[in-house]
């Protein structure tokens, strides 16, 4: 049977302009109703992402016996069964596309007293997973796929897990993710520390759902033993889905853009840092506090744009967002070089490579290096890329056509569903030139 395969042209619109807001914060969305399963009582999640990365969270929980209401859209009703609550699924649980499901689960299911097998996409099916069952087995789960690394994984349930110190090797908030929430089930503490910090969605989110954990920069430390409580959550808008929308307004010349509620977590946020020191022109108003960080609305306009040797310092803090940094680098002034970002490698696609060729078509000048790329800044021609089946790189070569010479077609886009399923229609309403191609059968 064929598949029908999306595609999109995309070319120069009008100045973007517009007071809106962006969909729910998916790392948050997440973690919501993962945390809200497992809390005593009732959980009301407002802001939920309506996407198939977070509803495929929400199915698998359900297929684990927790009954999940949706009265609306975005909003979920979560009936916490307890930390000893959930039951063997009968089937594999699917996590889609989604890196984040995948390894939180694989903590969290660790310990269990019933086996589960985690599957996903073909997508998700060749990323490393090694960089978690290492740490996993280190305090007593038991955890293998069939070639050692890569999903499906098998999880054995009944398995009695102990506290450990772990000093990561990568930056990565969905490994230490992974093991704070294994160390929920274990005896004794569990303590992660990081060579650069990241986000510390997972530590502020049990904190709120009244479990004691200790964080700051690169730390955290919990004890098991401990329950959670249901509690409402606000989920603010997802800064990743912002990224692409902020990028796209200071490239764009004559425009103004509002953006509402936006999560400004500064472990999320580097892009604005790196923005800034291009010289973007990026307000934040109404700063505030919410209960998974702060919160603030963002003003973009329009500014020209020079070449920076980005600081690796900011490297974890915009992990998500280089595909359009790479999209605001090719169009400064100047060169710009990233380094140590080679996590890029090894994420929804290989986004070095699937920018710097994504790039090279539209005439872009850029050298790709082993840990990041150095782009010369300039102008872009019409052309055709290809998003390897990547959200994040599909957005970002629609938001590169608003600066092109001419249309831009991008291949593959279906899976921007899975983080943003009204960026087609929010970028048209605010400016964007983006079209639908006719379908075609892949």
């Amino acid at each position: 049977m064929s598949v029908v395969r999306e595609d999109w042209v995309a070319a120069p619109g009008r100045a973007l302009s517009g007071d809106t807001s962006v969909p729910g914060d998916k790392s948050i969305s997440h973690r919501a109703v993962m945390l809200a399963a497992l809390a005593d009582g009732m959980s009301r999640i407002d802001g939920f992402l309506e996407g198939e990365d977070t509803r495929a969270t929400a199915a698998i929980f359900s297929a684990m016996g927790v009954r999940i209401d949706a009265p609306s859209a975005s909003t979920r009703i979560v009936h916490g069964v307890g930390m000893d609550g959930l039951r063997a699924p009968a089937l594999l649980l699917d996590c889609g596309n989604s890196g984040t499901a995948m390894r939180l689960l694989s903590g969290l299911l660790a310990g269990q007293s019933f086996d589960t097998v985690l599957g996903g996409d073909a997508s998700l099916s060749r990323r490393p997973m090694l960089r978690v069952m290492a740490p996993l087995r280190a305090m007593g789960a038991a955890i293998d796929s069939d070639d050692g690394e890569r999903p499906p994984l098998r999880i054995a349930g009944g398995r009695s897990l102990r506290g450990i110190r772990f000093d990561s090797p990568v930056a990565s908030a969905q490994v230490k993710s992974a093991v704070l929430l294994a160390g929920l089930y274990a005896d004794g503490a569990t303590e992660v520390h990081e060579p650069h910090p990241t986000r510390d969605y997972t530590e502020r989110m049990l904190s709120a759902f009244g479990w004691p954990v200790e964080y700051a920069p690169g730390m955290a430390r919990l004890v098991g033993g401990h329950r959670l409580r249901g509690r409402d959550i606000e989920v603010p808008g997802d800064f990743s889905s912002a990224a692409f929308l902020i990028v796209a307004a200071t490239l764009v010349p004559g425009s103004v853009l509002m953006l509402r509620s936006v999560g400004v977590d500064p472990r999320r946020t580097g892009l604005l840092d790196a923005l800034r020191a291009m010289g973007a022109d990026i307000r934040e108003l109404d700063r505030r506090a919410g209960a998974c960080g702060p919160v603030a609305d963002l003003v973009v306009r329009h500014a020209p744009l020079r070449g920076i040797a980005l600081p690796e310092a900011l490297v974890p803090d915009m992990i998500d967002e280089f595909p359009v940094f790479a999209i605001a680098a090719a169009c400064a002034q100047g060169t710009t070089r990233v380094t140590g970002a080679a996590e890029l490698r090894v994420k929804e696609s290989d986004r070095i490579r699937a920018m710097a060729s994504g790039l090279a078509a539209l005439g872009g000048r850029v050298q790709e290096t082993s840990d990041g790329m150095v782009i010369e800044g300039g102008r872009l021609r019409a052309g055709s890329v290809d998003s390897f089946g990547d959200h994040r790189v599909a957005m970002a070569f629609a938001v590169a056509a608003q600066r092109a010479e001419g249309e831009v077609a991008i291949a593959d886009v279906a899976n921007v569903a899975t983080s943003f399923p009204e960026f087609e229609t929010l970028a048209r309403a605010l400016g964007f030139g983006l079209e639908r191609a006719p379908p075609a059968s892949a």
